[in-house]
Formats: C-alpha cells, sequence, structure tokens
C-alpha cells in the first residue's frame, strides 16, 4: 500500500529524492534519450526501440541515483508515481523551474 494518497502528494518526495543536480540532469538526458528512441520506434514501425527508450531512460537515471543520491529510486516502492515524476521534473526543468 502507498503511503501517498495521490501524486501530487508523492511529488515532494519525488524531488527530495532528486537534491543533487547530477542525478537531475541524468534524469533529464536519460528522458532526452527516450523520447529519441520512442521517436525511433514510430518513423520506423520497429517497437524494439521502445526497448532502447525504457533502457536509455532507466539507465541513466539509476546512475543518477546510485553515484550520485546515494539512495533507491523510487521507481521500485512507487512504480507509477515516479514514472510521472520523471516526466513532470523533465517539465519543471525545461521551464526553468527546477535548476538544470
Amino acid at each position: 500500500m502507498s503511503r501517498f494518497a495521490s501524486f501530487r502528494e508523492f511529488y515532494p518526495f519525488y524531488l527530495s529524492e532528486h537534491r543533487n543536480r547530477t542525478s537531475r540532469r541524468l534524469h533529464f538526458a536519460g528522458s532526452c534519450g527516450a523520447l529519441g528512441f520512442v521517436a525511433g520506434a514510430i518513423f520506423s514501425g520497429n517497437a524494439w526501440w521502445l526497448l532502447a527508450a525504457l533502457f536509455c531512460g532507466y539507465g541513466f537515471a539509476w546512475v543518477g541515483h546510485f553515484f550520485f543520491e546515494k539512495n533507491r529510486p523510487a521507481t521500485f516502492r512507487h512504480p507509477f508515481y515516479s514514472f510521472a515524476g520523471d516526466w513532470v521534473m523533465f517539465k519543471d526543468i525545461l521551464a526553468g523551474k527546477i535548476k538544470f
């Protein structure tokens, strides 16, 4: 059972798990790469690129957690909220709300 009743409750926790600037940059790079692989899947018609998108996105993020944040990714406890958190943080970085 999740201790968060909503994503609105979860997101501040998610941000607290991403205080390290290098980790945020790795998340951002992984998300950019994942978007590129999704585009590749769409344009090529080859769904295998979607697997590459997952590996890219999570691979960069997990390196950030294990080596820079020194914490366990929220994906392991809250997979859906964490996935949404990645994209909201991505948007907030693009909008300048979170320091890159």
